[in-house]
């Protein structure tokens, strides 16, 4: 059967998907296209050129159906539902990104270490560790880091907010992580048991300070005297020995 075109614009096009030929190139970046509608919308990513805008919460973008996608966050409609789950996403690609939780599947492998990864913008990040990049910085004090996610939590050490709160005691934290760790003077949960003597702790730092006792590895020595403890504390304890005389 054959596929008919209206216009021979359109027809041209379509030759261009077998022949392979792409008529429009960018001068910016060198990505060719074959249709000129793709090629215009590929130049407005160039020039930052942001044209459709949401209503509700004012973030732009430059194609539109990515705003008819963002629309989707507003509305709370879900359409995609995991047949596995049954979680619902508003968004087809968070639906296909979700599964691989229950696949394990890690499609996106770091090609210098081989590690790999369920997630794009994890071997993104990722890749930093190699590279050493850090292209947030905070505007502040001038500390950079290799995510935004850090930099937003690096802010709360300016802005003193703690938006994290203990729904038991009240107590709020600025790291999410260290509400966790609190919630557990609540529950009594020691999920770190060791190894050698079975003693159980909250916190696994804590559990890493007790190994020490068995291995009595010292890893923390005096620059002064050469005396090793096995905790750093101790070891600022005593350097208060040697500034005292």
């Amino acid at each position: 059967m054959r596929k008919a075109f209206p216009p021979k614009g359109c027809l041209n096009v379509h030759y261009r998907s077998h022949t392979k030929e792409m008529a429009y190139s960018c001068e910016v970046c060198g990505e060719t296209f074959t249709s000129k509608s793709s090629f215009v919308t590929h130049e407005k990513i160039h020039r930052n050129e942001k044209n459709y805008v949401c209503e509700i919460c004012k973030k732009a973008f430059i194609i539109k159906r990515h705003l008819d996608v963002h629309h989707l966050i507003h509305s709370q409609e879900k359409p995609q539902v995991c047949v596995i789950c049954n979680k619902a996403f508003s968004q087809k690609n968070h639906l296909t990104n979700h599964y691989r939780v229950h696949t394990k599947e890690k499609p996106y492998s770091c090609d210098v270490c081989g590690k790999a990864f369920s997630q794009k913008h994890n071997l993104t990040d990722h890749y930093r560790i190699h590279t050493k990049e850090r292209p947030f910085s905070c505007d502040m004090c001038g500390k950079a880091f290799s995510r935004k996610s850090l930099l937003t939590v690096h802010y709360r050490v300016h802005t003193k907010e703690r938006p994290h709160s203990c729904d038991v005691c009240g107590i709020a934290f600025a790291h999410k992580n260290n509400l966790n760790r609190h919630y557990l003077i609540h529950t009594k949960e020691k999920p770190h048991s060791c190894e050698v003597c079975g003693k159980e702790f909250s916190r696994k730092g804590n559990l890493n300070l007790h190994y020490l006792t068995h291995t009595k590895e010292k890893p923390h020595s005096c620059e002064v005297c050469d005396k090793a403890y096995s905790r750093k504390s101790h070891l600022n304890r005593h350097n208060l020995t040697h500034t005292k005389k």
